[in-house]
């Protein structure tokens, strides 16, 4: 093995025939080349994915009355449907429910301070939104309970507000004019899902008194605790059949009440990308299929070329096995160098295009929204990759040069 009389036999053998060890070592190293690139791609693109729906809670749900669009009970189509704060004491009421927080839809306001001002969307809400969005709050603290049950002043600016409103000057403490009325600002924050922070956010009990919102709400974001999509749809349902009751319409009327489950479509999405790696690694397999039949047929040829050099070794008193491990040996020094550069070389194309693409994000995934995020390859399943185009490079060679060992030497120096 350690013989340095047969490594030097054996790249001087590789060094004579450089068309062919090329051919073998490519055929490798395109194979977990292009493994590596498929695999990686495949993974980009679930955790970039899997990543903006990070951006909210999974469990994530929103609700938002309508309009009925079929009779119900005696009333007729076309019925505007309103929820109320008493609503609100509902939904934290039904099993299944973990953090609900009612909002009042403001839309664009005008937010100033000295000199500066714009229009900006105000988001009205108890503090449990922020287990919905999970912001991250950059200063100061999100809305709390003691800002609803005192309907307190106080606002939450996102980032841009802040930077637009007052330059390098200091935010917490300051006060605000909201459509003329002054407010707090008790925290400044970014969204994680979004590049643009220009959402302000104030507690709904605030808003409902100082806007004339009375007790009107317009929607819920609420988290739930079903752990797979069978126990999400039966809180969905639950929670359609209680509204449907409460303010009587037709629990089939979606029209009456829209819900939107983010479990429901993060599993139908994850589900998607699960269909896509198996493609891939299809693919993928096919590729290193290919690789080893080339590696194979060029075994072959190779073997076929040294049936008379096998001979005048045998003759001469070689052994067949060490005839046999001298064609082994190349044939696992070139599948493991060119394994070894099909790796490194898909593995760093992969990590390129990842820099790329943050740099491109601005400097990280929790900028805004990414399609293509860490796409690495587990390690293991590169290293099996690349042995297991070594062990079939070393099979096909084995094969034939056994063949050829056993054909007696006054044979094997008259093949042509």
């Amino acid at each position: 093995m350690f013989d340095i009389d047969k490594w030097q036999e054996i790249l001087a053998t590789i060094k004579k025939n450089k068309m062919r060890t090329f051919l073998t070592g490519f055929s490798v190293a395109w194979g977990i080349f292009m493994l590596m690139i498929l695999l990686g791609s495949g993974n980009g693109l679930s955790n970039g994915v899997a990543n903006n729906f990070m951006g909210d809670a999974v469990n994530a749900m929103w609700i938002w009355s309508g309009e009925t669009t079929v009779p119900y009970q005696g009333l007729k189509s076309g019925r505007p449907i309103q929820f109320h704060n008493e609503d609100y004491d509902v939904l934290k009421s039904l099993p299944g429910v973990e953090s609900v927080s009612g909002r009042y839809y403001m839309g664009n306001t005008r937010y100033s301070y000295g000199s500066e001002s714009g229009e900006y969307t105000t988001v009205t809400c108890h503090p449990e939104l922020n287990d919905v969005d999970q912001n991250v709050m950059l200063e100061g603290r999100y809305i709390n309970k003691v800002d609803i049950n005192e309907k307190r002043k106080v606002v939450v600016l996102g980032k841009d507000i802040r930077d637009a409103l007052f330059k390098d000057k200091p935010a917490l403490g300051e006060y605000v004019k909201v459509n003329n009325v002054p407010f707090k600002v008790v925290g400044v924050c970014v969204e994680p899902e979004s590049t643009r922070n220009r959402n302000a956010f104030m507690p709904v009990s605030t808003a409902q008194m100082v806007f004339n919102g009375s007790n009107r709400l317009h929607n819920f974001a609420i988290t739930i605790n079903g752990k797979d999509l069978e126990e999400s749809k039966a809180i969905e349902e639950q929670i359609r059949n209680t509204f449907a009751r409460k303010l009587r319409f037709d629990k089939t009327d979606e029209s009456a009440m829209g819900v939107y489950n983010k479990l429901e479509n993060y599993i139908q999405t994850m589900r998607i990308f699960q269909a896509i790696k198996i493609f891939i690694w299809i693919i993928g397999i096919g590729t290193l299929i290919a690789g080893i039949v080339g590696v194979s047929n060029i075994m072959l040829i190779v073997v076929k070329e040294r049936t008379k050099e096998i001979g005048i070794r045998k003759a001469i008193g070689a052994s067949p096995s060490s005839v046999i491990g001298l064609i082994l040996l190349e044939s696992i020094l070139i599948t493991t160098i060119a394994g070894y550069i099909g790796l490194v070389l898909g593995t760093g194309l992969m990590e390129l295009i990842n820099y790329l693409m943050m740099q491109s994000a601005g400097g990280g995934p929790q900028q805004g929204e990414t399609l293509f995020l860490n796409p690495t390859v587990d390690f293991g399943v590169a290293v099996a990759a690349t042995l297991l185009l070594v062990v079939a490079g070393t099979i096909a060679g084995y094969i034939p040069a056994k063949r050829a060992a056993s054909i007696k030497p006054i044979v094997a120096l008259r093949d042509e």
